[in-house]
């Protein structure tokens, strides 16, 4: 497959490691904000729904939801796993060396699938 003219710049960018990180953090914010708005709407739940069964605001679980928010915690994560029937599993990986290749494992059926780019 032929490389679009966006591929090549996010190339070139993730040769520099201080775009590299931020970009690989954003991925993570990315991945929670996507989890989180597909299981709540696989259970057939809008925000203002589940933000009321968790007691909370539809603005709180819009920023959960967003890809940019960064300031998730482990108490809030669990209430709304609870009512979504999941839990919450944290993991913790060590960095990859520059030089290798990384490949995110096959997504569980919890889990948002993620390209990882060299």
């Amino acid at each position: 497959m032929r490389k679009t003219n966006f591929d090549l710049y996010l190339e070139e960018q993730l040769k520099h490691p201080v775009f590299a990180e931020r970009f690989e953090r954003a991925g993570e914010a990315w991945d929670v904000a996507l989890q989180l708005a597909a299981l709540r709407e696989e259970a057939g739940l809008s925000q203002k729904e589940l933000a009321r069964k968790i007691r909370t605001t539809q603005q709180q679980i819009s920023r959960l939801e967003s890809p940019g928010y960064e300031g998730h915690s482990l108490s809030m994560l669990r209430r709304v796993a609870r009512v979504l029937n999941t839990h919450v599993r944290v993991v913790f990986e060590p960095q990859a060396k520059p030089e290798t290749s990384r490949v995110s494992e096959r997504p569980g059926k919890d889990q948002v699938k993620r390209r990882r780019i060299r």
